[in-house]
């Protein structure tokens, strides 16, 4: 009989990563909410521990507003605001805090649990472990992104912002992946190459799409160009080439276009896939999955045109960022499943 320890997978431990995923989607669309709101900015300091409880009283509002007032967005953009006003734009901020923090606890306590108890797969302690390191660095990154835009700018720096998204897309896929191995436990499938080629550089174009995505939001690129398929009338927008390499991250009409172009690339790449996908006729799901995939991309492509033509409201904005998250992980659900069936050549579904 096998001890607890020994078991390849475990269900109340995949039950918990898909609990943690839920929270991490969560957390990019109430990330999303605070970047649309303008919110960003409005606690000034980082306390991990301390800054979980919030302004208790008058006087600690009072010092909070004074902090906020201190910074460029204040002076150049909202100069004057009420106290009302700032405290709408701080619980944005302080409840994006507050779920990382929950995130963080409801990820590190039953990791110290299940290890106690030797519930976890041995193969997968080494991932959870990572995947909570990756947690911890997402704080410090949230950090180094807000101090960007607490001296010298009005908001973060587009790179930076990036960099944040990016992370907490890259921890939500390995949720994923992780619970979904928990699940299901070892898998002796030998997986076809060129299936497993397709599927990862799909999911590797998604992540890259959401990166892009984030230098559009980074850069207010989605308040300009507000037409579509033409950029102001043109296929392509003036770019500011003077800023060299820096106009990748920074220049409104560039970031903008890369971010349409790699859309069409997904588009036409998912679209393909998904009829190979049929026409192969894959076992355990796989034509499915890859259907749901490419509908996953037409739907979030039609709602970043409408988010575009309506000047990027909150509504819309946090609704696309959230639907790119779900394309992410279904992407990440193919490629698991792709790598544990056992489907025709990818070739030979070509002729």
């Amino acid at each position: 009989m096998k001890r607890i320890g020994d078991l390849d997978r475990s269900r109340a431990v995949a039950l918990w990563l898909f609990f943690c995923a839920t929270l991490v989607f969560a957390m990019i669309v109430v990330g999303g909410a605070t970047r649309l709101t303008g919110s960003g900015l409005s606690i000034t300091e980082w306390k991990p521990i301390m800054g979980a409880l919030p302004p208790m009283n008058h006087a600690d509002w009072v010092e909070a507003f004074d902090k906020y007032k201190a910074i460029p967005q204040y002076t150049e953009v909202n100069a004057g605001m009420s106290m009302a006003q700032f405290q709408y734009i701080f619980w944005w901020e302080w409840a994006h805090r507050l779920l990382g923090r929950l995130i963080g606890a409801v990820f590190a306590l039953p990791f110290i649990a299940f290890l106690a108890f030797r519930a976890i797969p041995r193969r997968l302690i080494g991932r959870c472990a990572v995947l909570l390191a990756l947690g911890g660095l997402q704080g410090l990154i949230g950090w180094w992104m807000v101090s960007s835009g607490l001296a010298d700018r009005i908001d973060v720096a587009p790179e930076r912002l990036a960099t944040h998204l990016g992370l907490a897309f890259l921890i939500f896929a390995g949720l994923i992946w992780t619970g979904l191995e928990a699940w299901a436990g070892v898998d002796a499938n030998r997986p076809s190459r060129g299936w497993t080629w397709a599927a990862g550089l799909l999911l590797g174009g998604v992540f890259v799409q959401c990166l892009l995505g984030g230098l559009v939001a980074g850069a207010k690129a989605g308040l300009i160009y507000t037409d579509w398929p033409m950029m102001n009338g043109a296929f392509f927008p003036p770019i500011a080439w003077g800023q060299g390499a820096l106009a990748f991250l920074h220049d409104q009409g560039l970031v903008q276009l890369n971010h349409r172009i790699g859309a069409y690339a997904l588009l036409f790449a998912g679209t393909f896939y998904a009829v190979q996908a049929l026409r192969g006729r894959l076992d355990g799901g796989l034509g499915v999955a890859a259907v749901v995939f490419a509908g996953g991309l037409w739907f979030q492509a039609g709602l970043g045109v409408m988010t575009l033509i309506h000047a990027v409201p909150v509504t819309l904005g946090v609704l696309h960022q959230a639907v790119a998250a779900l394309v992410l992980g279904v992407a990440t659900a193919n490629l698991w499943l792709v790598r544990r069936s056992r489907p025709r050549m990818f070739a030979s579904t070509l002729r």
